[in-house]
């Protein structure tokens, strides 16, 4: 997972791009946490900063000022290929014979291997080890003339997630893959504060002097004050340029698997996807939980923040009290997307304190969004015992995770996940709860109120929608492997 966004500023306004992706690229913190950066143009050179660390350290008041032009990009970085080193910050950026690009992507690569074979030069040719430089770098070779109909001819060659924000020096360029795994939205900012109202998703008259924004969340839209105006589809190519509409271009089929998990997880409850609030269809979560799984208790808790909205729907299910049972603290990052697993374990009791009044004596029903390696539930229900309560039973708002995500989520071997090794009964005694429910694949269905193929469930069922190669499993870094062993 990371965050993208990208910023067209509106016609006559400051060449300060910068500061509005960086006030959008807030929002997405929670995507990426290990660094961060930008790439502006003013319409006739590209300059990029990008560092390690969380956005508020790396794109601050003395870097801004310096990063001028109309035309920007951000990205904040959660590894999926590649270790977290200042070479693999992004954006990535490469000046080719016919064109100098910046790329922000967020999602996975499954045919990087492939790719690499097709660079002239190979690993050597790469001064990072991420799939996103070897994108650029493809990218930036292609002899086509032009930025976008060079991507028409590299897309379809590539296999995987990819939400993409492209910067050359006078477009802003978004894209998704024909899965369209990860999200990408489109938003349109006045060009006056005024300016303004419901979007029925044409391009108006007035489109010319406004300002275009994209985005992996629309929560990044509220923040800046732009108008959602619609999803970029998947297989698609929009184009924004200064004082002018969007141009889209297809490169491919659609075939729609949205990733499930930004639903249940990853995204913020403000943003919408498919339509829906996600702290309404979380909230929903929750009540087909208690239906599916419920249990004689005292109070319903939330593990803090992400099982708040379904601990909510869980307690007007049941009709049992809810009560805020641990103490979060928000200057901590969260603890599944942290590179290590001793980091994570620290990061637990950093993040998280029980409240000792609430829990004490109590028979509690926690409720989280999902279990992938056990050992933060464990630590979670440990403190809670340790606090004085009496019962502790973990309900889960998302099926038990028995196969790794090669599109964009650091699951990447089998071993790693609880569920592809353990029993159900195995895993509740591993965390010590009293007892454990995961909500069904048709529960979540439900809860969304759409069909099954508009999603992917891999991780959950193991029907991937674009084929894995086998050496594509546990091949986080396989950039960084010696360079005879990585020209294919």
């Amino acid at each position: 997972m990371c965050g993208v966004f990208g910023a067209v500023l509106p016609h006559g306004e400051a060449t300060d791009a910068a500061a509005l992706a960086t006030l959008g690229l807030f929002a997405l913190q929670h995507r990426g946490q290990e660094s961060a950066g930008m790439a502006v143009s003013d319409g006739e050179q590209l300059m990029l900063y990008k560092d390690l660390g969380m956005i508020s350290t790396v794109l601050d008041e003395r870097r801004l000022p310096s990063l001028r032009g109309r035309l920007a990009i951000a990205h904040c970085r959660y590894s999926t290929t590649g270790s977290t080193i200042w070479e693999n910050a992004q954006p990535t950026y490469r000046r080719g014979p016919r064109r100098a690009i910046a790329i922000g992507h967020n999602g996975n690569l499954v045919n990087t291997r492939d790719l690499l074979t097709q660079l002239e030069g190979g690993r050597a040719r790469l001064p990072a080890s991420t799939d996103t430089e070897l994108l650029t770098a493809l990218l930036a070779d292609e002899p086509a003339a032009d930025t976008v109909e060079a991507m028409v001819q590299v897309l379809p060659r590539v296999k995987g997630a990819f939400s993409l924000v492209v910067l050359d020096q006078r477009r802003v360029i978004g894209v998704r893959d024909p899965h369209g795994f990860r999200p990408l939205v489109l938003g349109r900012i006045p060009s006056t504060p005024e300016v303004g109202g419901p979007d029925d998703g044409l391009w108006s008259d007035d489109d010319a002097s406004a300002g275009w924004c994209l985005s992996s969340e629309t929560a990044a839209l509220d923040i800046v004050g732009a108008e959602y105006v619609r999803d970029v589809e998947p297989g698609e190519i929009v184009i924004l340029e200064p004082g002018q509409p969007p141009r889209s271009v297809r490169y491919a089929e659609a075939n729609p698997a949205l990733c499930v998990f930004e639903l249940i997880y990853f995204a913020r409850p403000d943003s919408y996807m498919e339509g829906r609030n996600l702290y309404e269809v979380r909230r929903r979560m929750g009540e087909q939980l208690a239906i599916e799984h419920p249990v004689d208790a005292d109070l319903v808790m939330p593990v803090p923040d992400t099982g708040a909205p379904a601990a909510a729907g869980y307690a007007e299910g049941s009709g049992l009290p809810y009560r805020e049972g641990m103490y979060r603290n928000r200057y901590a990052g969260r603890t599944f997307i942290q590179p290590s697993k001793g980091l994570r374990h620290r990061g637990v009791t950093i993040k998280l304190n029980p409240l000792r009044e609430v829990v004490a004596g109590k028979r509690l029903i926690v409720v989280d969004d999902s279990i992938v390696r056990g050992t933060t539930t464990k630590r979670i229900v440990e403190l809670l015992r340790k606090a004085g309560a009496t019962e502790v039973h973990v309900r889960i708002s998302a099926p038990p995770i028995y196969h790794p995500c090669f599109y964009g989520i650091d699951t990447s071997i089998e071993t790693e996940l609880i569920a592809s090794t353990h029993t159900e009964a195995e895993i509740r005694e591993f965390i010590g709860a009293d007892s454990l429910g995961y909500l069904s694949i048709r529960g979540v269905l439900t809860a969304l109120e759409l069909p099954y193929d508009r999603f992917c469930f891999a991780c959950f069922d193991g029907n991937y929608p674009e084929p894995v190669p086998y050496d594509a499993s546990s091949r986080k870094f396989m950039l960084e492997e010696p360079l005879e062993l990585s020209h294919g």
